[in-house]
């Protein structure tokens, strides 16, 4: 795979790519990335000491879907930045349209998500991904997201 650094990249650096931070950083892990072919694979451990679960819910605590998908697009966004050579700095992407989404399966403390997304294409300062989240190998989400970026 074709990537401009070492693998596994760590969630120090992941925080020199995208603006987000805790509690909303949901990537913690970059473990395959190939910018020619537009693809990567990140990784967010699931952790009961999540705030979300206080709430979500506190006597059978699940990650809420709408998280899974933001998990996706900030996966995207790594992605975008590697391939792009920016850093968080850089003009923002935001999340403007989400398509197609399923969920299947529950995605609860102690699980590894991991975070397949692609880019399908780009158009001017806009990019769809579709990504797939999975836990153990097993699809548990799967959605097309459109994000825009700021104009410079």
């Amino acid at each position: 795979m074709n990537s401009p650094l070492p693998l596994p990249i760590d969630v120090n650096t992941v925080r020199t790519l995208i603006p987000h931070r805790y509690p909303f950083l949901l990537v913690d892990k970059v473990v395959a990335l190939d910018t020619e072919a537009r693809t990567i694979v990140a990784h967010k451990n699931v952790s009961i000491n999540e705030p979300f679960f206080q709430g979500h819910f506190p006597t059978q605590p699940i990650m809420p879907g709408v998280l899974i998908i933001e998990a996706l697009a900030q996966a995207g966004g790594v992605l975008t930045q590697l391939s792009l050579g920016r850093d968080a700095q850089s003009k923002l992407f935001y999340l403007v349209k989400v398509d197609n989404v399923r969920f299947m399966k529950q995605v609860v403390p102690g699980d590894v998500l991991e975070l397949h997304v692609q880019v399908k294409r780009v158009i001017r300062n806009m990019a769809v991904y579709y990504g797939e989240a999975k836990v153990d190998g097993e699809v548990v989400a799967h959605a097309e997201v459109l994000c825009a970026g700021t104009r410079e």
